[in-house]
């Protein structure tokens, strides 16, 4: 089976991070390099494609001017560097840009925003419109508000978010390593590089390893956890080597890299979004005959819940858990939390005499529901 290619792609979303946006000598952006990504970029553009940047860096071009030179920060920290970094970051990508008749527009996006609906609604106009502008998106995730709790926690998922939301034809992570490999190719001299991966099974995970030392918050998992979400929504994926100038011109040549094929049953916008939830408000673990019927296209009847974990309203994003806690699908509550507990369980027939009113006769609808 071929690889998909940067050269068809219509609609591209690029990662970039801190360690590749960052000279860690002078913690001042790479200038030369960032100036060949914003050639590569005018590239694509030449050749019909869109193009949408997901930029790492606030924190670290921000730390030495302020004195955080220590290797773990607190989340004000933080905060406050990426409020003092991301000026520069945005700058010094506005001035790449514009060599090349580019206009870069600047999007700070947080978790929230991309698992609330209304505000992912809004969030995937705004960056259609800049794209229909003839604009480059630089987007970020906006660490000046967002709390632990409610962070991507690294721009890889943050990324494989973006090019669901925009129904991208690739997303391409830029790293220090030109792929997946079978083990991690630093310890296992007999590790041996992937160049197709066809899905992301649990044998694919399994070859993610732990984050790399330095700026990076992420690491291969992070990776094969964005391929899982943007292959889901029928977006293809790379990984590929970012150090040296031109990388996609690179890739274009035929630079060795890992492409992750977008998964053939594809899914719908609203599907898609179910799927990528990266922060579910709660748990419904199941017995073996519900898993069994999920696993055979039917919704999720109260009877099957054996346990209702966290707190949630009605229409919020639970994930369904196996008894051995594996997950099995994820999907939109149809009662909140409190309401979820007293019926599970029971039969739908039972349900108005327990709750005092009638509600749904399934706590997932197979149509709100997107199987793992």
């Amino acid at each position: 089976m071929s690889s998909p290619s940067l050269a068809t792609s219509r609609r591209v979303v690029v990662k970039i991070g801190s360690a590749l946006v960052v000279d860690p000598a002078t913690a001042a952006p790479r200038e030369a390099w960032l100036a060949s990504v914003a050639a590569d970029v005018a590239r694509l553009r030449k050749g019909g494609a869109e193009v949408v940047l997901v930029s790492s860096g606030s924190i670290a071009l921000a730390r030495h001017q302020l004195g955080l030179t220590r290797r773990a920060l607190r989340l004000e920290e933080k905060q406050a560097a990426a409020a003092v970094g991301q000026i520069r970051l945005a700058g010094a990508w506005e001035s790449a840009l514009a060599a090349h008749g580019m206009t870069a527009a600047q999007v700070l996006l947080t978790l929230e925003d991309s698992e609330d609906r209304r505000r992912y609604l809004n969030a995937r106009e705004t960056l259609k419109t800049l794209l229909n502008l003839g604009c480059v998106p630089v987007i970020n995730e906006n660490d000046t508000v967002a709390t632990a709790e409610i962070r991507f926690g690294d721009n890889d998922r943050l990324a494989a978010r973006v090019a669901e939301m925009i129904e991208a034809d690739a997303l391409v992570l830029l790293s220090d390593i030109d792929g997946l490999y079978t083990a991690d190719p630093r310890r296992d001299p007999e590790a041996r590089h992937l160049p197709l991966v066809e899905r992301v099974t649990e044998e694919i995970m399994a070859m993610g390893g732990e984050p790399p030392p330095g700026y990076s918050s992420g690491g291969m998992r992070t990776k094969l956890i964005a391929a899982r979400i943007a292959t889901g929504a029928g977006c293809a994926m790379a990984i590929a080597i970012g150090k040296e100038n031109n990388p996609l011109s690179a890739m274009l040549a035929g630079a060795r890299s890992t492409w992750f094929l977008p998964a053939p049953e594809g899914r719908s916008a609203r599907k898609s979004w179910i799927a990528g939830s990266l922060a579910p408000h709660g748990r419904l673990v199941v017995d073996d005959g519900a898993a069994k019927a999920l696993a055979e296209g039917s919704s999720l009847l109260p009877a099957g819940v054996r346990e209702v974990q966290g707190d949630f309203d009605r229409g919020d994003a639970v994930s369904v858990r196996a008894l051995d806690g594996r997950e099995l699908a994820r999907g939109l509550s149809a009662y909140d939390a409190e309401s979820a507990r007293r019926i599970a369980g029971r039969r739908s027939a039972e349900i108005e005499a327990i709750l005092g009113w009638r509600g749904r006769d399934v706590m997932v609808h197979r149509d709100d529901m997107v199987l793992v």
